[in-house]
């Protein structure tokens, strides 16, 4: 028994979307993660740091994790 798989031609890939403000950042300026673990923090500091050419910095904060952008 084989079922059809239907194989679509041009349907665009949709854009990623981040929640976080990394690629608009200036230095000195810091956003708040509420609800967020650390190394969850840090693995977004990480890609984002990958992707744009900046640095972050992530600390733990009464209301979640704020995070910095450093350089």
């Amino acid at each position: 028994m084989t079922s059809a798989i239907k194989v679509d031609k041009d349907v665009p890939l949709p854009s990623l979307r981040s929640s976080y403000p990394y690629e608009t950042m200036a230095i000195g300026e810091s956003f708040l993660m509420p609800g967020k673990s650390l190394q969850v923090a840090c693995n977004s500091n990480y890609r984002a740091s990958k992707k744009f050419g900046k640095k972050f910095i992530a600390r733990n904060s009464e209301d979640g994790v704020r995070i910095w952008r450093s350089a």
